[in-house]
């Protein structure tokens, strides 16, 4: 453990992504127990007042809290980005055990199903999700959550495929153990290294999606703050005030960068061929 703990230590990626994600992740709890002002509250009185004391990153066009905005912005971010990222880890890891275990139509079916899903990225899945149940951050999960999906399937698959070829494996089989066994007790935990650098990164272009949905009035509806929110907020005023946008902007590059300096730091880390060669 104190060895592995030394070697992430010493990896760059690893440690700027880890502080990185640790910076959102305090955001968003912060969020949770404190805000330097409403995030809610409009003062048309203080609006657009450039930094100071009292405001420490100004005032938005309703008068509202730069920083209280960006700090719920973070928390509604990491909930976009854990469910919608849990929902493709459930059922995209599941078909891609099961079409690793099941070669022939099985695998077929499943794999020709999530080509089709390809189809509908998180974006215009969402626009369909709006037509028919309205805008808002339910169904903004439901449509990235539903991207996902043939993701990690995909990625399950091929890595399955490859600890069902090794001796192992075989061996176990002339054991006389179940595909169902053997799917647990030796696949999963094979491939769960990949399926975390995975997650990491989904999770980074979860928040891209968000912010973009947000942006284009289909993710986070107000009252509720979003980072996309408030760059479409800020649009009319790039030129008399870009701050505005600059803020949220920086946030979304930050949180994006990294989850996915996070995510090559773990593909190093936890691949034993990479690993030996640092």
């Amino acid at each position: 453990m104190s060895g592995a703990l030394r070697r992430a230590l010493r990896h760059p990626s690893f440690v700027v992504g880890g502080v990185l994600t640790l910076l959102l992740l305090g955001a968003a709890s912060l969020s949770l127990i404190w805000t330097p002002w409403s995030p809610y509250e409009i003062e048309v009185m203080r609006k657009l007042r450039l930094p100071s004391a009292q405001h420490w990153l100004g005032t938005d066009a309703f008068g509202r809290d730069v920083v209280s905005l960006l700090l719920v912005g973070a928390r509604n971010s990491i909930l976009v980005g854990v469910i919608a990222v849990g929902i493709g880890v459930l059922a995209g890891v599941a078909l891609g055990l099961l079409a690793a275990a099941r070669p022939g139509w099985v695998e077929e079916s499943i794999m020709r199903l999530a080509d089709f899903s390809f189809a509908f990225p998180a974006v215009l899945s969402a626009i369909m999700l709006t037509a028919l149940l309205g805008p808002g951050i339910v169904n903004s999960i439901i449509a990235i959550g539903i991207f996902n999906v043939p993701v990690f399937a995909r990625v399950t698959r091929a890595s399955a495929k490859a600890i069902w070829a090794r001796e192992f494996v075989l061996a176990a089989r002339a054991a006389g153990k179940g595909r169902a066994r053997i799917t647990f007790d030796h696949v999963l935990p094979n491939v769960a290294s990949v399926l975390i650098v995975q997650a990491t990164i989904q999770f980074a272009l979860a928040i891209l999606a968000e912010a973009a949905l947000s942006y284009l009035g289909l993710g986070t509806q107000p009252p509720q703050p979003s980072w996309g929110r408030m760059l479409n907020e800020a649009q009319t005023l790039m030129f008399s005030d870009p701050r505005l946008a600059i803020f949220p902007g920086v946030a979304i590059a930050i949180s994006v960068l990294g989850l996915n300096l996070l995510g090559d730091g773990l593909r190093d880390l936890l691949d034993p061929r990479l690993s030996r060669q640092r």
